[in-house]
């Protein structure tokens, strides 16, 4: 499509959110979106991987090297993690069997999941785990000027796929949105642009530029394609995905057309 052209509307395939970072994604219906905030119940979570300085009365981002996270700790793809936000309770599969739950709101549910991530990291952890709760105002997203919440246009995952040879689980991208039906490579282009989605309205931020991380097969937990690598060797670049923020509030819905305001 010409870059002159209009993008046709599109929809929302997908919503998925991460309490836990590094953990695995949930799927979502329907979502409330509100201005000016995160993506709700989203990297609400981290788990230090040793001692990195991170005060909840002045938080202040650190790199995700500080914390469990799959671009080092692919083993975490193994679990698969439900969130109850109503009662902060966190429940842990590992081949199809519970083996945690949790309530993070209690130093004894914490305790617990701590020890249960040692165990089963073993020798993969730098030092003392310990679960960290983002304050208010907070989310431990990779970026945290931008990272308010994430879009990921399936047809750029499709084109990279065929480049590279290899299907590719668009969950291996760790996005909140999945949209279908725009060009591409064509979101990358939108920085400043407004969308609507559903009853809310959201500005594109910033491109996504991809790490490590995404070399990990979110099925298998195996370090299996070079992602990266592959991003690079057909376009010149990393980036995957747009960053955005929230400009007016509204639910958003599985389904929900998306246009360019």
């Amino acid at each position: 499509m010409p870059a002159s052209a209009p993008l046709p509307p599109a929809r929302i395939a997908a919503l998925f959110r991460h309490p836990v970072k590094g953990l695995s994604p949930e799927p979502l219906d329907a979502v409330d979106l509100e201005a000016g905030a995160f993506f709700p119940n989203d990297r609400l979570y981290a788990v230090e991987n040793g001692p990195s300085g991170f005060d909840p009365a002045a938080p202040a981002h650190r790199q995700k090297t500080a914390f469990l996270m799959l671009m080092r700790d692919a083993r975490l793809a193994g679990l698969a993690s439900r969130y109850d936000a109503a009662t902060a309770t966190l429940t842990l599969h590992l081949d199809g069997h519970e083996v945690l739950r949790a309530d993070l709101s209690a130093p004894d549910g914490r305790a617990e999941l701590e020890g249960f991530l040692t165990f089963y990291m073993g020798e993969e952890a730098r030092g003392p785990l310990r679960l960290l709760a983002a304050p208010e105002g907070f989310r431990f997203t990779d970026s945290l000027r931008s990272g308010f919440l994430s879009l990921l246009n399936l047809d750029s995952v499709r084109d990279l796929s065929s480049r590279m040879g290899a299907e590719l689980d668009p969950l291996r991208f760790r996005m909140n949105l999945h949209l279908e039906g725009w060009p591409a490579g064509a979101e990358l282009d939108l920085a400043g642009r407004r969308v609507e989605i559903g009853a809310a309205q959201i500005a594109i931020l910033t491109r996504t530029e991809r790490c490590a991380a995404v070399n990990v097969n979110p099925a298998t937990a195996a370090r299996d394609l070079n992602v990266v690598k592959g991003l690079v060797a057909a376009y010149g670049h990393a980036d995957c995905g747009v960053y955005a923020k929230v400009l007016q509030s509204g639910r958003v819905r599985v389904g929900d057309t998306v246009t360019l305001a």
